[in-house]
């Protein structure tokens, strides 16, 4: 699971350690090869799922902008979602949500799937109650 949004760091890693060369090197390479390395991986039918490695250098509650750079690595809207929901529970072997009679959804306005419809649903509703 990697969490792109923290690749954005990486160059001002790489700033801070310029006393460190080698290290500084190492990170500017990891930032420029990171995302064709991932999208290979993901073209080769290994699964990738959204990680966010937050309450370190990534604040917590970035899930959503997790879900927008997995975009950049070729996953559709869906896929980029069902990364970091129903995929990432299946394949952590954990229960979802299950069609039935009782509705859980959520509604954004327009039709993109992207850190900002996320951060801002029009309506939550979970088990029937709206949130």
């Amino acid at each position: 699971m990697p969490t792109l949004i923290n690749i954005e760091n990486f160059p001002g890693i790489a700033e801070a350690g310029e006393k460190y060369p080698t290290y500084a090197r190492h990170m500017r390479d990891l930032y420029t090869t990171c995302y064709p390395r991932i999208a290979a991986a993901r073209e080769a039918g290994i699964p990738i799922y959204a990680g966010t490695d937050a309450g370190s250098t990534v604040a917590h509650g970035l899930i959503a902008d997790e879900i927008e750079a997995l975009k950049g690595i070729g996953m559709s809207a869906t896929e980029a979602l069902g990364a970091a929901s129903w995929a990432a529970r299946d394949w952590l072997g954990r229960p979802g949500l299950e069609h039935g009679p009782v509705p859980t959804w959520s509604a954004t306005r327009g039709s993109a799937v992207g850190a900002d419809a996320l951060n801002n649903p029009a309506r939550i509703i979970l088990r029937g109650r709206v949130f």
